[in-house]
């Protein structure tokens, strides 16, 4: 007997959730480790228990959902993401992955099918970062790429610890951290971009995700009167950013069709109306999912700001933030996404994720894969994200079927 996904089940699931931290505009503020995120942890492990799954909690507060296999000892086939969002988010980033996981294990009890393996759902706590300014948090730790007591210490605006609003909470589980061997890990997900909806495809094998290069700038020219001042004898700081930054926008164009690069803070100063600004701070996102080609990317940007830095006489200075290398999902899980695809006739292509996930973090410590599902205009982080019941379905759908085939292999 095959199991079939229930289209209206999950939805229902998803809108059900989606009240809990609703916005004005129907999206959703569930910020990590607050009572809205309580209460959303609380429904999910209601729900789960309902499905007859077992609950265990670890103490970075990242909760499973297991449905026991025929064979107990083995290790279990994972998928999940978050049920944390952006203080105006959407409704299914990062709670599409973990209800879409839920209805896995509904589907498959509806067909009274029995895996070998056992099969868990896990909401990985703090993907966003939005409180306590370091996103993944659970699942870096479970992954051993951050200190469990170094992030129990992390503090929000308010100086709360994640250690304190786990026990306000009531999810400071007393499972260790990472004790666990996952035999594979699936992640579904919305794309947060516009490549499927383009193309018409309901889904999307990810190969694995870009590297990162973050830099803070700060160029330092002179200040000057706004009315008295020369444009020729000028020094001016924001004019060398405005330039640097179309400069830049350009140089990402020539490593297409992956590279991105974003000018997304600017600080001038003194900021004032009638003063030619003598200090300017931008901030530069690079993209790209090949480590040499960052590295290329890098050097062009240095060399080509310091360039415009010399010819307008300013000072330059380049501040490495981030440095994220690219990560390479598992070859047998891409092939078990495609090959489920093409088993159901359903159309996909394979991409890159130009965000970062938890499945990046456990992509170090067990064999990973994701599935991606359009979003309506590729808007995410947003109260107006959404997306269409039959592409959430058909991406839970092949979700399943990789699941069952691996916990059956």
């Amino acid at each position: 007997m095959s199991a079939h996904v229930n289209q209206q089940r999950l939805w229902d699931s998803l809108m059900r959730l989606a009240e809990i931290g609703k916005t004005a505009k129907g999206g959703v503020g569930r910020i990590a480790l607050t009572d809205l995120d309580r209460q959303g942890r609380d429904l999910f492990c209601t729900w789960a228990r309902d499905a007859g799954c077992e609950i265990r909690t670890d103490r970075i507060g990242n909760i499973f959902a297991r449905r026991p296999g025929r064979n107990p000892d083995a290790a279990p086939v994972v998928t999940g993401s978050h049920l944390d969002s952006q203080p105006l988010g959407g409704k299914f980033d990062g709670a599409f992955g973990v209800m879409a996981g839920l209805e896995v294990i509904r589907a498959l009890n509806d067909a009274g099918i029995e895996t070998e393996a056992p099969i868990e759902v896990v909401d990985w706590t703090d993907e966003e970062g939005a409180r306590f300014a370091a996103g993944c948090i659970g699942s870096a730790v479970f992954a051993g790429m951050r200190p469990l007591d170094e992030a129990l210490a992390l503090i929000d605006a308010d100086g709360i610890s994640v250690e304190t609003a786990l026990d306000e909470i009531g999810y400071a589980g007393a499972a260790a951290v990472g004790d666990i061997d996952f035999k594979a890990y699936f992640e579904a997900h919305i794309e947060q971009g516009p490549i499927l909806e383009a193309e018409g495809l309901p889904i999307g094998a990810v190969l694995g995700a870009q590297g990162q290069r973050c830099f803070m700038v700060t160029l330092v020219g002179e200040d000057g009167h706004a009315g008295t001042l020369p444009m020729a004898k000028r020094h001016d700081a924001f004019v060398a950013a405005a330039e640097m930054s179309l400069t830049l926008e350009a140089l990402a164009s020539t490593y297409e069709p992956a590279a991105v690069i974003t000018v997304g803070h600017v600080r001038v100063v003194p900021n004032s109306r009638n003063t030619v600004p003598g200090r300017c701070v931008f901030s530069i996102d690079s993209r790209h999912p090949d480590e040499d080609t960052l590295e290329r990317m890098e050097a062009e940007m240095t060399g080509t700001m310091q360039a415009i830095a010399d010819r307008r006489g300013v000072a330059l200075e380049v501040a490495p933030v981030t440095r994220a290398a690219p990560v390479a999902f598992n070859p047998v899980c891409i092939d078990a996404v495609r090959q489920a695809c093409q088993a159901r006739q359903v159309r996909f292509i394979d991409m890159h994720s130009g965000a970062g996930h938890d499945a990046c973090k456990i992509a170090k410590v067990a064999p990973t894969g994701m599935i991606f599902v359009p979003c309506e205009r590729g808007i995410s982080h947003n109260e107006a994200e959404n997306a269409r019941p039959e592409d959430l379905a058909t991406g839970a759908q092949v979700l399943l079927d990789v699941m069952l085939a691996t916990a059956n292999n």
